[in-house]
């Protein structure tokens, strides 16, 4: 009775919702503290029912009960025990039942951290989350059950896709949905200032930690996606503006533009309209990552479901969720911006500058992914929007984006003389353009790329380090917990451009037939092809082949990529080897046998400085972090 029980646990997890979302509301609304106070019970009461129904799930692929269709359909006893467990969110149902858990952890953790804040703000923000909740839960009854029954229970079940299994779909899908989900606090707290009608510093100031770990865990998320794209289909790329792919994306700059904004709005009072709207917006685009995933939309390697009743259901919500939320920002937005007044000169307008080409970027990626989808609907043909539209475009918006990186910490809020931070960095632009012509000259089969690379990342790390150095020398000033997540973010994004450029510019691909003895050379390393043999593994067969690698006739590794055959389905994938370094991977792929096994395909890659697109990202992460640890964020605002 154990997924009846997990059914029934979901049911009551949905009625707490419902008592979350209307008793603490209305108790605000009427200025009932006996009403507001049972927000945080019902927070964890539901949190408690949710990761019951977890635990059940869990249990369930653990002990092979196939009498689950879910189960069933996404697992089989040849499954290692990891898989099993990471089989729960390994499709559609246990997915949105990870991502409902994610939500309830998110609402207990506000709960649990938000003691010092009023009782009306409390109850209005967790009645917001709790109207989501209830969104989530019905999806999951009315249309997803991963408890639903399967009569009888066969013997054996079927097999978790195999480019599931992996260590990657561990982490990824956790991580991930964390961000994604942790947009609905930011969300929260703007909805709560709009029901409230007090639209000031103070909600930014108690969202600003929950905004900064949920971009944080979106960037993870984002990153890891990435590295198991990489590594696990064997195409040697990192990203591929997929569908899925930009679905994290838009969020991610949405987010990121949310950040810079609330620091203006609760530091000078300004933008506090826009800051509200772009809260919504972040929260939104996740939902709608979440219709394009679930929705059958699209074609992806990542994409959960293709039933057209889950993708209305979640555009109904999405349209209840977006139109109402802008109907409220429309009837209690300010209608004026009350702030610090400041002048072309100074940081609020660096950083409404960063905004604007955020967001830009983030609706050129929007119209990018939904394009083809609407132009299909509307019979005008099919359309491919693929990575030549999304990559020029981007660059040329993140392009005077990293050039003012640097300026904006060394401007001054309010008013600044244009002169002093052009003074600051003068030097520092001198070097990075030396730096950058340097690699030109150096490096001239990699054409402009490098340079560039180059170029920005001693800019943007040098204008980082400047500010660092300004800021610790200056008497009476202090070096927060925020300049420091500020400091790695900034260097976290060198990092990233440095590696994108580099490894775009210098890779090199090689795509053969070889015999067992024959070699290939590519960037100076021989790959000699020393024959395949077959393996056993516990869930498939593979043939592994084994390629020793020298440089200068000195070893530097033996790789064994291998192609399985999964003994539940017969699916078959390539598994390629990976040698990894900080300035470059060695990077094999074996393909399909040819002339009857006496030569094979074989798929080499020397990626230079590809580790930087993730370790910038990390550093990115990281930032996001240690500013959300700041102390100032803990005492009480001041009323603006």
């Amino acid at each position: 009775m154990l997924p009846e029980l997990g059914q029934f646990a979901l049911i009551l997890a949905l009625l707490l919702a419902l008592l979350q979302a209307l008793l603490p509301l209305l108790g605000a609304q009427r200025g009932l503290d006996s009403w507001m106070r049972m927000a945080r019970p019902a927070a964890y009461a539901q949190a408690l029912f949710v990761v019951g129904a977890f635990a059940i799930l869990i249990h369930a692929f653990v002990v092979h009960d196939f009498s689950i269709a879910y189960v069933a359909r996404n697992s089989n006893t040849l499954l290692p025990l990891p898989y099993c467990v990471a089989a729960v969110w390994g499709a559609h149902e246990g997915s949105l039942l990870l991502w409902i858990l994610i939500l309830a952890l998110w609402t207990a953790a506000v709960a649990r951290f938000s003691r010092s804040l009023p009782l009306p703000v409390v109850a209005r923000v967790l009645g917001v989350m709790g109207v989501v909740s209830c969104g989530f839960l019905l999806f999951t009854l009315f249309t997803s059950d991963p408890f639903a029954r399967l009569l009888p229970a066969p013997p054996e079940g079927a097999d978790l896709n195999p480019l599931l299994q992996d260590p990657g779909l561990a982490m990824h899908p956790p991580i991930l949905y964390s961000g994604y989900v942790g947009t609905t606090v930011a969300f929260a707290f703007a909805i709560a200032a709009l029901l409230d009608g007090r639209v000031d510093a103070r909600w930014v100031r108690w969202s600003r930690p929950w905004t900064n770990v949920a971009w944080a865990l979106l960037t993870c998320g984002i990153a890891i996606g990435s590295w198991w794209s990489y590594y696990v289909l064997g195409w040697g790329g990192w990203w591929f503006w997929d569908p899925v792919e930009n679905a994290s994306f838009m969020p991610w700059l949405a987010g990121a533009a949310l950040i810079h904004s609330q620091a203006v709005t609760e530091k000078r009072g300004s933008f506090r309209g826009w800051t509200l709207l772009l809260a919504i917006a972040a929260f939104s685009l996740s939902l709608l990552g979440t219709f394009l995933v679930r929705s059958g939309v699209i074609t992806s390697v990542h994409a959960f479901a293709a039933d057209p009743s889950r993708g209305v259901f979640i555009l109904v919500f999405l349209g209840l969720v977006i139109g109402g939320s802008l109907l409220l920002y429309a009837l209690r937005a300010p209608r004026d911006d009350d702030g610090a007044p400041f002048t072309l000169a100074s940081r609020e307008t660096l950083i409404l500058m960063n905004n604007l080409l955020l967001t830009c970027a983030c609706a050129m990626v929007l119209i990018g992914t939904l394009f083809p989808l609407l132009a299909d609907a509307l019979k005008l043909g099919r359309f491919s929007v693929g990575p030549p539209y999304f990559g020029t475009m981007f660059a040329l918006l993140m392009a005077p984006l990293l050039l003012l990186i640097p300026f904006g910490p060394l401007t001054r809020w309010q008013r600044e003389q244009a002169s002093t931070p052009i003074k600051l960095l003068a030097p520092w632009f001198g070097l990075a353009l030396i730096g950058g012509a340097l690699a030109f000259v150096t490096i001239p089969h990699g054409g402009w790329k490098p340079a560039l690379g180059i170029a920005i990342a001693v800019w943007l790390v040098a204008g980082t380090v400047r500010f660092v150095y300004r800021r610790l020398t200056m008497s009476g000033q202090r070096f927060t917990a925020e300049m420091l997540g500020m400091s790695l973010a900034h260097i976290g994004v060198a990092v990233f451009f440095f590696g994108v450029l580099m490894t775009e510019a210098l890779s090199v691909e090689k795509d053969v037939a070889v015999a067992p003895g024959h070699s290939i050379e590519a960037a100076g390393y021989d790959f000699r092809f020393d024959g395949v043999r077959r393996m056993q593994g516990p869930n498939f067969v593979s043939d592994q082949a084994q390629v020793t690698v020298t440089h200068n006739d000195m070893p530097v590794t033996t790789l064994r990529p291998d192609k399985r055959q999964y003994a539940a389905g017969g699916q078959i994938m390539s598994k390629p080897a990976i040698d990894p370094g900080l300035s470059r991977d060695l990077f094999v792929a074996l393909g399909d046998s040819l002339d009857d096994r006496s030569s094979w395909a074989l798929r080499v890659y020397v990626k230079p400085w590809v580790r930087c697109i993730w370790l910038g990202a990390l550093l990115m992460a990281l930032g996001g972090i240690v500013t959300a640890t700041d102390r100032r964020f803990r005492r009480a605002p001041q009323e603006r």
